[in-house]
């Protein structure tokens, strides 16, 4: 049975964030947006990982990157990081860890 779920993970294709997940990023981000210090964003989606990127405006390098790195496993949970360029500032098992630190950066 397990041998038949991976099967179809690995199906699946590229990995996204849930919509619990997204409502989550969107949260800090927004409340950034409001306060004037972020501008715009964008999601990137590959076979291995998703990427939610913040930006203080549309012509510059992100900020900082939100990332999902899948691990195509039903035992091991997905893993997530923020990055600040190609710096991992912060990685852990859990979204609320990343995003908590993520909130404290700004």
């Amino acid at each position: 049975m397990l041998v038949y779920f991976r099967d179809k993970l690995r199906q699946c294709g590229k990995t996204s964030f849930s919509k619990r997940e997204l409502s989550q990023i969107l949260s800090v981000y927004g409340a950034r947006v409001q306060s004037g210090v972020w501008k715009d964003y964008a999601i990137d989606s590959l076979p291995e990982m998703a990427m939610f990127s913040i930006f203080r405006s549309s012509k510059e390098q992100p900020l900082y990157t939100v990332v999902k790195i899948s691990s195509r496993s039903m035992i091991k949970p997905s893993q997530y990081a923020v990055y600040s360029g190609k710096q991992p500032l912060k990685q852990s098992s859990s979204l609320r860890e990343v995003l908590e630190f993520l909130k404290e950066q700004t």
